[in-house]
């Protein structure tokens, strides 16, 4: 199986950001790493191992990018405010030094996004935020409401970061026509810390006539990496 690592200075974020690419072709898939995660937390948690054969027939192609968590949502040494604007920064590095690096690899025009835990989070405010980016997204055991990262405090930059709050009210029919193009996965065990909040934004979803899959694993199914990995099987 091809494996590269890339490695290089962004200016968006003041610092250098790594990341690893599995296979040589195949549909591109984005991965946002869980909370405080790195770039090759896919591979030690046996994620590119469970989907090994596809990467390798040249399916399936992974862009497994680093966090920022820990200087946004995570960084409690900073005002809320400037937690979502390094957020926001974060998603121009992916926007505009992460994606066209995908699109100069792979050929492909849009990209399938995923991520677990509040990777699924990332993966599923992105797509929302850049539909015409993002054709498919896979969210694993995703959480979706940020509130508790904020100490009660919010505003507009928040709100436009917080899709159970911005898209029961979403009106625009550029987004809304693609959204409904989009593939969208909501994935979750039944014993899932996470469940409740996949409920929640399928309901949204449903409200908003956007098609989705809220996909349920029963038998005791919980927030983990052995669920995820068969979860990858399924979805990819």
């Amino acid at each position: 199986m091809r494996r590269d690592y890339h490695n290089w200075y962004s200016h968006r974020l003041g610092r250098n950001m790594e990341l690893l690419a599995y296979g040589h072709a195949g549909q591109p898939i984005l991965v946002f790493p869980t909370s405080r995660g790195r770039f090759f937390e896919y591979e030690n948690a046996g994620m590119i191992h469970a989907v090994w054969q596809k990467i390798e027939a040249g399916q399936l192609q992974f862009f497994c990018v680093d966090s920022f968590d820990g200087e946004s949502w995570y960084n409690r040494g900073v005002h809320p405010h400037d937690r979502v604007m390094r957020h926001n920064a974060y998603e121009t590095y992916i926007l505009f030094e992460v994606v066209p690096l995908i699109k100069g690899v792979n050929g492909a025009q849009q990209i399938c996004v995923t991520g677990c835990s509040l990777g699924a989070y990332h993966a599923f405010n992105f797509a929302m935020r850049h539909p015409d980016v993002a054709s498919c997204c896979v969210s694993m055991s995703g959480c979706f409401e940020m509130k508790s990262f904020m100490d009660g405090y919010y505003d507009n930059d928040f709100y436009f970061n917080n899709p159970v709050d911005y898209l029961p009210n979403m009106s625009d029919g550029w987004f809304l026509d693609h959204y409904r193009q989009m593939r969208i996965v909501l994935a979750a065990g039944d014993h899932d810390i996470c469940l409740g909040e996949n409920f929640r934004v399928a309901d949204i979803l449903g409200r908003k006539r956007i098609p989705h899959w809220l996909d349920v694993w029963t038998g005791g199914e919980r927030h983990d990496w052995p669920l995820w990995q068969r979860m990858a099987v399924k979805f990819f």
